[in-house]
């Protein structure tokens, strides 16, 4: 019996089934035919032999042991996991904020060119961005230096202290980002049913009361769940940003060198694959472990804002 229901379910659905195909297609070909890469961080890989050809490590963790016992690899943990901290929590403010200025609003057209102006942004190469900040920043031609010798202070060499990159690279992904970043949490303010405005205006609710006491409770959920996603991608570092931005400057390591910029040099090095591919899996187990941590926070706190 349950086998004929079955084969009249996919019967009754078999257009969206066909429809379905070539997604799931994709998914397999990129999404799981990879995992079996898995057993690379665990082999002294050599590209003769092949993934299942090559030698098993010994000792199976001889791979990771560059990242977990090296200084530099340490560094890089600890700045991909910090960076990516302040992007979030710098990245929810903004996005945050600015979706609720622009719900704000009510000059339909101010709006939209609001709205387009700061996504434009969004569509400009990281290698664009690299060349501008170059331009703004470098010690000798930058604008920026021109500027503090017109006003008589004196030019700063960006480009050997490490301790204000967290700060520019920030100002450079909120730049970049925020306007994308602000689509989805437009979309649920504008999914809110005006009668709880109109309700609070009636009880005298001004603006700021009604966005405190209404937008950013109807809010919660979507803040959660992106906020839970972002968590599970910190230990992966933007690459294109990250080296566009500071390329081969060694003086800038001590704040800006990430794990993925780290196994990029590693590579062109050495070309240790297993190396690489050990960094890879390291950064995804980690992250599903803070994935679940943060999704069982947020169900102890508000059961609906979880992701699973």
């Amino acid at each position: 019996m349950k086998r004929n229901g079955v084969i009249r379910e996919l019967a009754r659905n078999r257009q969206l089934l066909l429809m379905f195909l070539p997604v799931a297609a994709l998914l397999f070909l990129f999404n799981y035919l990879p995992l079996s890469g898995l057993v690379i961080p665990f082999k002294n890989f050599d590209f003769s032999k092949g993934i299942w050809g090559s030698d098993w490590m010994h000792p199976l963790l001889n791979n990771f042991d560059y990242l977990l016992s090296s200084d530099v690899a340490f560094r890089a943990i600890r700045n991909t996991i910090l960076l990516n901290a302040l992007f979030i929590a710098v990245g929810l403010a903004f996005e945050v904020g600015f979706a609720l200025m622009l719900n704000e609003l009510r000059g339909k057209y101010f709006k939209r060119i609001t709205q387009s102006l700061t996504f434009l942004p969004f569509f400009i190469s990281w290698i664009v961005v690299g060349v501008f900040t170059y331009s703004l920043l470098n010690f000798e031609n930058g604008a920026l230096n021109r500027v503090l010798e017109w006003f008589g202070l004196q030019s700063v060499d960006f480009y050997s202290k490490a301790s204000w990159w967290p700060l520019i690279l920030t100002i450079a992904v909120r730049w970049k980002v925020t306007g994308y970043g602000t689509i989805v949490y437009l979309a649920a303010l504008t999914s809110i049913d005006n009668s709880y405005y109109e309700a609070a205006s009636i009880d005298g609710a001004s603006r700021w009361q009604q966005m405190r006491y209404i937008s950013i409770p109807m809010l919660k959920p979507t803040i959660m769940i992106l906020t839970l996603l972002a968590i599970g991608r910190i230990m992966n570092a933007d690459f294109g940003m990250f080296y566009a931005m500071v390329g081969d400057a060694s003086l800038l390591f001590p704040t800006t060198d990430v794990i993925d910029t780290l196994v990029y040099r590693s590579l062109r090095k050495s070309g240790d694959i297993g190396m690489a591919s050990a960094a890879g899996f390291l950064q995804s187990v980690v992250a599903f472990v803070l994935v679940l941590a943060s999704n069982y926070a947020a169900r102890k706190i508000d059961r609906d804002s979880a992701i699973f």
